[in-house]
């Protein structure tokens, strides 16, 4: 709030607080708080109500502990309440010093004292050796992702059996919109919404400069619930897809900068938040590369975390060598077809690729919602072998909205979530830190870590033989190697009973012994893990 400290999207996320976060939230404000590292330390505090609070008052605090330094910014929560929020990032004593263009809220001291994280807690995810990730700890994270856009905005009974569902999923990031898109059933009937990102009730009479606290509570609380499962938060900021009905795609850049300015002094000091500057913003014609390159610029300057950031196209692709982005947020359905495109965007980049969007699993009559279970898993396969991750999605006809899961979260009902956390049980058990390709330009099939450990992925191809050949001059003749058959539609790892030594065979390969083979059963979406029998 040190700038512009309009708060726009900050009121539908504390409606329904967690007794955790009550306790968090109120703890706080003692003196002798402790809070673990990467959790929120949380200053409340009374102020003017005259004006406009969100736009006429600037609050921040300096938070300091050894040569560590931070000053977020705070916002305006209502009713004459005004909040700053803090993720420590060593442990030790923290102290505090409010800094305001009004007296009431300026020169308030206190210290806390952060103590070490608990088991579950692992921290913000960052990027890891250039085309990975990890938590804050070093604990490698592997993106299995799920999209569930307007989750936020159904029924209590509805948010619920989500996170239930999440819980026994194997999705670890979801992606999900800051503001709800215009439907009918937002505006009327049992499911319409009371309270919108900003005052007022329509595209007539909304006030772009007055946030509705109540609404960003309960979008905080969703947040929360997600952290408290070990989901991260993928933010969409922005979206098209309002058919000229609200207007929230369709602010003036006053006002889309001081929104951006109020979410991220909401929600950076949540550790499971990543940033998407936008969902399909190649839909929204009247914002232009500069715009983007501003809204990311202001992400990165507000937020004192450095939290993840990225920005999700429909057609034109923005710019993600830009020094603001994290990490490539696509959609491209083509890249996760075919083999090789994974690794040569790896290559374009220099950074992780994350295939948002892939098709959805589901009947409904759109095309992009007509992906088989198998479709699904097979393109979820060819993004990992080529060193990149994807993020799933599903859809029902019938269901409420048409949509489904991808946009109302709910209930799980597709062949594809199993398989998914099938393969994302190989991964977690493969080379720490991530697939990468091996021999990329001439084995596009295959990932792993260059002499002890190789995953080959068959694909659609009904292979029945595969003879024991390698790539790679680090290898030594003599080296065993183990294999084991893994059949990703049935779920089952077979071990082949032989050990495989290999001979040299040219300077860039190497084979098993007597021409060795394995044996396979002729059945597409067959895969092969290979290790270092020493």
């Amino acid at each position: 709030m040190k700038r512009s400290p309009s708060m726009t999207f900050v009121v539908f996320l504390s409606c329904i607080l967690s007794p955790l976060f009550i306790l968090t939230e109120f703890a706080a404000a003692g003196q002798n708080q402790k809070v673990e590292k990467w959790d929120f330390y949380e200053i409340s505090l009374d102020g003017p109500t005259s004006g406009n609070p969100f736009v006429d008052v600037e609050l921040s605090a300096v938070f300091k502990n050894g040569d560590k330094i931070y000053e977020p910014d705070g916002f305006y929560d209502g009713n004459g309440i005004y909040k700053i929020r803090f993720m420590p990032v060593s442990e030790g004593i923290w102290t505090y010093l409010t800094k305001s263009n009004r007296d009431v809220l300026s020169g308030k001291e206190g210290r806390f004292e952060c103590i070490a994280a608990s088991a579950d807690n692992h921290g913000p995810v960052r990027v890891r050796n250039r085309y990975h990730f990890e938590y804050g700890d070093g604990t490698p994270f592997y993106p299995f992702g799920t999209t569930i856009y307007e989750w936020p905005y159904q029924s209590q009974g509805q948010r619920q059996l989500t996170v239930q569902n999440l819980k026994n999923a194997a999705f670890n990031k979801a992606r999900f919109l800051a503001v709800p898109p215009w439907r009918q059933q937002y505006i009327e009937g049992p499911n319409s919404l009371d309270c919108f990102p900003f005052e007022g009730t329509s595209k007539e009479n909304w006030d772009f400069k007055r946030f509705n606290p109540e609404y960003f509570r309960r979008l905080e609380k969703c947040v929360l619930e997600l952290r408290d499962i070990g989901i991260e938060s993928d933010l969409i900021l922005f979206r098209p897809y309002d058919d000229g009905k609200w207007g929230f795609d369709m602010m003036d850049n006053e006002t889309n900068d001081r929104f951006v300015r109020y979410v991220v002094a909401r929600f950076a000091a949540f550790r499971n938040i990543w940033w998407s500057l936008a969902n399909e913003n190649s839909f929204m014609d009247h914002f232009t590369d500069e715009d983007w390159d501003r809204l990311f610029q202001i992400v990165q300057a507000e937020d004192p975390y450095g939290h993840l950031r990225s920005i999700h196209n429909a057609g034109r692709i923005y710019d993600h060598k830009k020094p603001w982005v994290t990490h490539v947020s696509l959609q491209y359905y083509m890249a996760v077809r075919s083999f090789g495109i994974s690794p040569m965007l790896r290559d374009i980049y220099q950074k992780p690729i994350v295939h948002d969007e892939i098709n959805y699993e589901g009947n409904i009559g759109s095309r992009w919602g007509q992906l088989s279970g198998e479709e699904m898993v097979y393109r979820f396969w060819i993004a990992y072998i080529g060193g990149a991750y994807a993020t799933h999605g599903e859809t029902s006809s019938g269901r409420p909205y048409g949509d489904g899961w991808i946009s109302t979260g709910g209930e799980l009902v597709r062949e594809s979530p199993a398989r998914i956390a099938f393969l994302r049980k190989i991964i977690e058990d493969g080379p720490q830190g991530g697939l990468n390709p091996i021999d990329q330009y001439y084995i596009p099939n295959m990932a792993g870590r260059i002499g002890r450990y190789y995953l080959i992925y068959f694909g659609k191809e009904p292979v029945k033989e595969w003879q024991f050949r390698l790539p790679d001059d680090a290898l030594r003749a003599g080296m065993r190697f183990k294999v084991e058959i893994i059949d990703t539609w049935n779920m089952t790892i077979t071990p082949v009973e032989q050990t495989f030594e290999v001979e040299q065979l040219n300077r860039y390969e190497y084979v098993g012994k007597n021409n060795s083979k394995v044996e396979l059963p002729g059945k597409p979406y067959m895969a092969l893990r290979i290790t270092r029998a020493e």
